[in-house]
């Protein structure tokens, strides 16, 4: 037979051509659906780089925090002291500007923020300050006269004169946003300003923003330290105004914080200055999925969903994790399954109260840096398998994970290491009950003798607000109570049954 058929050549060739055009039509399949996914990656990163978050912050301690928090901001999104991009700075990706920023046609961002006061000092130091050309000046607010650590002063009379102005500046930076997903508001619970015109703006928040999430970093009375006799009676009427208003609150107190930095800094006597750089730490982790991308993103409105059980149960405790200085970080670990033990030591804990002692309902760990969810995974199962970790029995699951590949990020010349990753924890447990028992005490010693009682009547306040709130205080402590023996007698009825 000399040579092959032209039929059979025909046949093979066709063969030959259908085959590469199989495997053109596959590769571009795999193309389109590589773009496919890439597309969806853009869209769900422009989705998420399109919320803007306003911060609110009250009072003294609500403008400290604010000057911590905006200073780590900066460095994170590589910006200037005035707002303008820094070309020197070491940042991968800059993150989303939009989502704090108003950015002007100058290539300025300006701060999504408004800071109050009506003790004109505190303001006054930032018109003056590194920042003064950071802040929109017209968002900065102070009064003539400040509220004396009196609550009735900052709710009722001083406060009540300056509300309005307040909540315009607020729906001018709200107007600015094409979807503003909510307000961070920064005060302390035992001021005149943080909790009086904290509580009477939340109120008014309430009303004009009803749907829009309200997160809080507050300020908790500490144990043995105190900045006035009269907090608890600011803390517990504060608390009541607000438990109706706020969806989530972080409470922080001085003292514990304070016992944080000297034992893992090595400060024999923290400032205000190291408490509020470590406690900007956390809020930075807690919005850092909205400006940065990240293998699990959590939104604000998820810490709501995943931390609250019961509207009225939402004041998670938090912890942050490494704390460490530059002197001892070459020698410590880092690794994700020992940053997240860290945050469950009573000792890391930013309010003085022992988890031990209580039942976790929830419990929010947000990754920075180089993680990974396979070991975020692996540290929480060994975490349960622990006999000092109890969780309510009816919400068995418990954990909410984020992770965010933007590397957690020390201010230059402070306390604080580089590290390549760090973990912050938000945990709504019943042990914080520890906190609010000590605070209504405190409170039950004063008012049993009507002591310093006349100067809030004396601002217009009824004196049977005193007992409605310290009634609303004891439902809260019994809410955690009957949280935590529901739990146990689910146990009971389970040990029974076996």
């Amino acid at each position: 037979m000399s040579g092959t058929p032209r039929s059979f050549l025909g046949m093979k060739e066709s063969i030959i051509r259908t085959m590469s055009d199989t495997s053109a039509i596959n590769s571009k399949l795999v193309k389109m659906e590589h773009d496919g996914k890439e597309d969806r990656r853009q869209r769900t990163g422009a989705a998420r780089r399109q919320l803007q978050v306003c911060h609110l912050h009250i009072g003294q301690a609500g403008t400290q925090l604010g000057n911590a928090a905006w200073e780590l901001y900066l460095l994170e999104h590589g910006l200037k002291a005035d707002g303008r991009p820094d070309p020197d700075a070491n940042v991968g990706d800059a993150g989303a500007f939009e989502t704090f920023f108003t950015e002007t046609s100058n290539n300025k961002h300006v701060p999504r923020s408004i800071f109050v006061d009506l003790d004109p000092s505190p303001i006054d130091e930032i018109r003056t300050g590194q920042y003064r050309q950071l802040f929109h000046p017209e968002l900065l607010i102070s009064g003539k006269e400040d509220a004396a650590n009196n609550y009735a002063r900052g709710h009722y009379t001083i406060g009540k004169e300056l509300v309005d102005d307040v909540l315009d500046k607020i729906r001018r930076v709200a107007d600015n946003c094409s979807s503003l997903q909510g307000f961070l508001i920064f005060h302390s619970f035992g001021g005149g300003t943080g909790s009086g015109f904290g509580a009477l703006l939340l109120e008014r928040l309430s009303v004009d923003y009803g749907k829009k999430c309200k997160l809080e970093f507050a300020v908790y009375p500490a144990p043995q330290v105190s900045s006035s006799v009269v907090e608890p009676y600011n803390a517990v009427l504060s608390t009541h105004s607000t438990i109706e208003h706020a969806d989530c609150t972080f409470l922080v107190d001085n003292e514990a914080v304070y016992d944080i930095c000297r034992r893992n800094l090595d400060i024999p006597r923290p400032d205000y200055e190291h408490l509020n750089r470590l406690i900007a730490q956390v809020v930075s982790s807690v919005t850092s999925s909205l400006r940065f991308d990240g293998a699990l993103n959590v939104d604000l409105n998820e810490f709501q969903t995943n931390l609250v059980p019961y509207p009225r149960i939402h004041y998670p405790l938090i912890s942050y994790a490494p704390v460490v200085s530059t002197k001892r970080s070459s020698h410590e670990s880092f690794k994700v399954h020992d940053l997240t033990l860290q945050c469950f030591e009573p000792n890391n804990q930013m309010v003085v109260c022992d988890p031990r002692n209580g039942k976790y309902m929830a419990v929010a760990l947000l990754y920075r840096g180089d993680v990974v969810p396979r070991d975020a995974n692996a540290a929480i199962a060994s975490l349960k398998a622990k006999s000092s970790f109890h969780l309510v029995d009816w919400c068995p699951t418990g954990f909410k994970v984020g992770i965010n590949y933007q590397p957690p990020m020390p201010v230059p010349g402070g306390e604080l290491a580089k590290v390549d990753r760090s973990v912050s924890m938000l945990s709504n447990t019943t042990a914080i009950a520890e906190a609010w028992s000590r605070l209504d005490h405190k409170f039950d010693l004063m008012y049993s003798k009507r002591a310093f009682v006349h100067w809030y009547v004396g601002e217009g306040m009824e004196e049977g607000e005193f007992s409605e709130a310290r009634e609303d205080l004891a439902a809260l402590e019994k809410d955690y109570e009957e949280v935590a023996s529901d739990s146990l007698e689910a146990e009971d009825e389970a040990g029974a049954e076996y």
